[in-house]
């Protein structure tokens, strides 16, 4: 049912960028509109930011109890 992993890291700036096309096309006020969250300009913008943090601080996690276990 989920795409694999690779998949998903070529989907989702794609995605993004398809998203971030779209609203400066379709939106007058293109710089600006990105700052509101109800906008589709500012979730393309933010979901590449996200999933690299999301993954970074879970492997930190990760790691940390790996060094806690054998400690």
């Amino acid at each position: 049912l989920l795409p694999s992993l690779p998949t998903l890291t070529v989907l989702v700036p794609l995605l993004s960028l398809a998203g971030l096309i779209y609203s400066a096309s379709t939106d007058e006020a293109f710089p600006q509109g990105c700052t509101s969250t109800n906008s589709l300009c500012f979730y393309s913008l933010l979901l590449p930011v996200t999933i690299p943090v999301y993954v970074f601080f879970h492997l930190w996690t990760w790691m940390g109890i790996k060094l806690f276990r054998h400690n």
